[in-house]
């Protein structure tokens, strides 16, 4: 038997009257397209320096590679980076802080959601959602210092409080176990109001007939929000987690380096401040620039893994 062809449908052709309509739209894309191309794709370049030898004065191009006691081993500053036990400690601080900031802080506003969802006062319900957005905005700079005033061994306004009610004060700032607790407590406080904003906006797009047909069949509010609410947000809560996933060997610059101190270095340094001090004060460039190469490409891993874990059980993922 002959095959038979498969009729293509017309294909669709470029219109330009759409552009023209639409042109406010893709005005505003440029600007953010552009911010990608000069902060994040053209930099990308300087990615080879991992197997190079920097030299200041001289381009990118005309650098040596990396060479080991005269002979060529564009791998040497991997090497060096492995061999170098404060990365090691950092690296180690990095997967274990950012852990914990995924465990505390991943559910925080997925609950914080689902009780907003529940209020039925709605002039009480926005002052509570603009009082949990408002650290957002604040700088790390800003949370550290409200910190040291809450939380300083000696003059801190809780331990104030502990010691005046008779206990003994807590170490939150100068103890490595506690400094952990304090660090993820306000990455949790800080983030946990504006992330709920994405299941919020999942939320109101749940078809609110499956609710009333809940409440025909006699399901109180716990039940609608476990057979209901929650599957409704599921494919909102798994993009979300693969995301976070990808950053688990991310993580910002100015937290770390706003809330660390002396006495907390061994559980405080991690790539991004590590990165800081070598790169920056030791002009240590192709060094970190390795690191930095390293630690996308576990990210990169990470997601790429958590993506396909994710499909397979039935989830639509990213792509």
């Amino acid at each position: 038997m002959a095959k038979e062809k498969i009729k293509k449908g017309p294909k669709k052709k470029f219109n330009k009257n759409y552009i023209k309509r639409y042109w406010q739209l893709y005005a505003l894309l440029l600007l953010p397209m552009v911010y990608l191309l000069i902060f994040k794709y053209l930099p990308m370049r300087y990615i080879i320096l991992a197997f190079k030898e920097y030299k200041l004065n001289m381009p990118l191009s005309e650098m040596p590679w990396a060479n080991n006691r005269g002979e060529t081993d564009v791998f040497k500053y991997f090497k060096m980076a492995f061999g170098n036990i404060d990365f090691i400690r950092a690296l180690w601080n990095t997967l274990k802080l950012n852990l914990l900031d995924l465990v505390m802080g991943f559910p925080a506003p997925i609950i914080f959601a689902l009780i907003l969802n529940e209020l039925r006062f709605k002039k009480f319900k926005k002052v509570v959602q603009t009082i949990a957005y408002m650290p957002h905005f604040l700088s790390w700079v800003i949370i550290a210092s409200l910190c040291t005033q809450l939380f300083a061994p000696t003059d801190g306004l809780i331990n104030n409080v502990i010691t005046h009610l008779g206990g003994t004060s807590i170490p939150f700032l100068d103890d490595p176990s506690h400094w952990v607790r304090t660090y993820v407590s306000a990455g949790v406080w800080q983030n946990f109001g504006w992330g709920s904003i994405i299941y919020l906006a999942a939320i109101a797009g749940i078809n609110p007939e499956l609710y009333e047909a809940a409440s025909v069949d006699g399901a109180g509010r716990f039940k609608k929000m476990w057979h209901i609410t929650l599957p409704g947000i599921k494919p909102t809560i798994v993009v979300l987690l693969i995301m976070n996933l990808g950053y688990i060997m991310g993580g910002g610059f100015e937290r770390p380096f706003a809330m660390k101190n002396n006495l907390v270095m061994n559980v405080a340094e991690v790539i991004a401040t590590f990165v800081y001090k070598v790169g920056i004060q030791q002009l240590k460039i192709s060094l970190t620039t390795a690191v930095g190469l390293f630690q996308s490409v576990v990210g990169l891993f990470f997601l790429l893994s958590a993506n396909a874990i994710s499909r397979k059980l039935g989830e639509r993922g990213i792509w």
